[in-house]
């Protein structure tokens, strides 16, 4: 028998094209046939189908892609850093206007001048590359004149979460390292009260008055100290690599002490090109941000783009619900941030018959819950919403570029490999992967929930993993010998899903998934359910731990000040939509909840607290499911449980 390549030389040789078209239209006739049953017998077309459906989304996110790697590759081998790239916005624009805060009016220049006497103080005073300055201050614009001030000598800056007290705050400086603090007046108390615990050598406090006599024991006034420096640039400013460290940033804390990630030059750069392009963002676009801007949000996805792009922003010191759309309206903004649970708290506060009068068009942010969504674009007229995930010091980024209900990003099902994050199976209770008899671990199927990790690549920055100022912590967050031995992968912590046409959806954090009655209990699944009955209220699903049981017991708290709630209501819902074992076993009614900067609710918190009656202030009840109700827990119930005679 004549092999193929052997038939198709004869027909060549023999010159007769009639002969030849025949012999390709019969191989067709017989070739296509066969694809399609093998397709269809294998379910394969479904992927044709959605390559075809998602197809004019995915060129547009690879020519974002290809735009931001082409910028990203440019200031990389031009050795910019975000000092070099400010000056450059300066020179292009010194009179714009780069900040608007409450009535005042920054302009590029006047930034760049106060920065300068920043470094030129500092650098007097000796400080160098390589040192480390904490900083815990309000929003306005100093704050960010100062850390940029500070950049421009390679000192780096540790961010601190201005929420901080005690323990946490103590933590937070001594870890960093930092040789010097600058706190606001407005945090003068907290800093007095843990004054003696900290390492630093110096501590400078802001006030917006410069003559301002009352001042911490001790401190000095930084407005004063840098009022002789010069408005001058510096040389050290054109010395500066893009890999140099530019400061740290702490994770929020919802499941413990914060930890210091390591933000370079580069990943600043990689964060704000990444929003700048794929959010279309314009030059002439105003920005507001009430967020706060110690997180990579509002201080660098935000941030960047006045500092790097050119861009007006409107800050706030502190996010309020009732003047979000005022502000915006005020300083004619075209964009503005979210995050967390802000969005709905913007909806809990608008009243009905208040007329939609803003300029905002876009919003971009993370955190907008999919049962709110809809609802929140449609009432306020809002265009176009960037929803975007990833950690601050992660590798694993998505963003959602065209409107998308729900999903926190997409990548194109075809350029898995360009951009290698991936989906795998993991201990839903300890959120451990699991490996195969390779010992290698199992990547998810379309629509099955895995762990979300992406591919570390120490040569690219987009794929590089910096770590934290904890080289312990850093390890913690890597898994290796993933897909192959040696290979080595960043672990976000986040249990998410991928549908079919390649959009990714938040499903859970491992470690909020909990075991009960040998099931494996999904808080944010119970969330949902919860929050379609509760509508805007606050609530948080977690597992709390019972003496002599297995696992962990659901608990959910809710804030219901007014007391409206009906426990047989909930209890009902809750039946309706979920499995006997996933309904809360206990019910915490609250006046109120702490929340995080980011406005997450610290859960933590909660949880160690559980359903002890005699720690707990707010009214505490028990699932009865006899009564179709949750009634309430005494404190003889709460002994019983706790001694063994009543079970669960």
């Amino acid at each position: 028998m004549y092999s193929l390549r052997r038939i198709v030389a004869i027909v060549n040789c023999s010159g007769d094209k009639t002969l030849y078209k025949w012999f390709f239209a019969g191989a067709a006739a017989v070739i296509i046939p066969l694809l399609l049953v093998y397709l269809i017998k294998n379910k394969r077309y479904k992927f044709f189908y959605f390559a075809y459906k998602t197809f004019n989304r995915d060129i547009r996110a690879a020519k974002y892609f290809l735009q931001m790697n082409v910028q990203l590759g440019k200031w990389n081998r031009k050795k910019k850093t975000l000092p070099k790239l400010f000056e450059e916005i300066v020179k292009e624009y010194p009179n714009k206007i780069a900040f608007y805060f409450e009535d005042e009016q920054w302009t590029f220049t006047q930034l760049d001048q106060f920065s300068n006497q920043i470094a030129n103080h500092f650098k007097e005073k000796g400080y160098k590359k390589g040192d480390i300055v904490a900083l815990m201050l309000e929003n306005r614009p100093e704050y960010v004149g100062i850390w940029l001030g500070l950049s421009k000598l390679g000192i780096l800056t540790a961010l601190i979460n201005t929420n901080l007290t005690e323990d946490s705050l103590t933590h937070c400086v001594n870890i960093s390292e930092a040789k010097v603090l600058i706190h606001g007046g407005l945090y003068e108390t907290v800093i007095n009260n843990i004054k003696e615990k900290l390492k630093v050598q110096h501590i400078y406090q802001f006030n917006e008055e410069i003559s301002k006599t009352s001042i911490l024991n001790g401190s000095l006034n930084l407005m004063q100290e840098i009022q002789s420096a010069s408005k001058t640039e510096l040389p050290e400013t054109l010395l500066g690599e893009p890999q140099d460290k530019l400061f740290y940033i702490y994770t929020s804390g919802t499941t413990g002490l914060p930890k210091a990630a390591v933000l370079t030059n580069l990943r600043f750069m990689y964060i704000t090109c990444g929003m700048h392009i794929f959010g279309c963002f314009d030059v002439y676009d105003i920005i507001y941000t009430p967020l706060p801007l110690y997180h990579t949000a509002g201080g660098i996805m935000g941030i960047g783009q006045t500092l790097i792009y050119g861009n007006s922003m409107a800050l706030r010191k502190k996010f309020s619900a009732s003047n979000y759309w005022a502000d915006c309206k005020k300083y004619n903004c075209t964009i503005a941030q979210y995050i967390g649970e802000m969005c709905r708290y913007i909806l809990i506060a608008y009243k009905e018959e208040t007329p939609i009068d803003h300029p905002v068009k876009i919003m971009f942010g993370n955190g907008l819950r999919p049962q709110i969504w809809k609802k929140f674009v449609e009432t306020f007229k809002i265009e176009k919403v960037f929803e975007f995930y990833g950690a601050t010091e992660g590798n694993s980024n998505l963003m959602n570029i065209d409107n998308k209900e729900g999903a926190v990003g997409f990548v194109p099902r075809l350029s898995m490999g360009l951009y290698p994050v991936s989906l795998i199976k993991s201990d839903e209770a300890t959120g451990e992967p699991l490996r195969n008899t390779k010992e290698l671990c199992i990547e998810c199927k379309i629509g099955e929930p895995g762990l979300f990790i992406g591919r570390i690549d120490v040569n690219r920055t987009i794929r590089n993993f910096t770590g934290y100022a904890d080289k312990n912590a850093t390890q913690k967050k890597i898994i290796t010998d993933v897909f192959k031995k040696g290979d080595a992968y960043f672990n976000t912590g986040d249990l998410l899903v991928q549908d079919e046409m390649g959009y990714f959806y938040f499903k859970d954090r491992t470690g909020d998934t909990f075991r009960w009655k040998g099931e494996n209990v999904a808080t944010t699944e119970i969330e949902a359910v919860i929050t379609n009955y509760i509508q805007l209220k606050d609530s948080i699903v977690y597992g709390v731990v019972v003496p002599g049981t297995e696992g962990r017991a659901g608990m959910v708290t809710i804030v219901d000040p007014d007391g409206t709630l009906s426990r047989e209501n909930l209890y009902a819902s809750l039946k309706k939509n979920l499995p006997l074992y996933a309904i809360p076993v206990f019910l915490r009614i609250a006046k109120s909840m702490d929340l995080t900067g980011t406005f997450k609710i610290k859960k933590k918190d909660l949880q160690d607290e559980g359903f002890d009656v005699n720690r707990i202030h707010d009214k505490l009840y028990i699932i009865d499911a006899k009564n179709s109700t949750y009634s309430p827990l005494t404190n003889e119930i709460y002994e019983n449980i706790i001694n063994g005679k009543l079970r669960l």
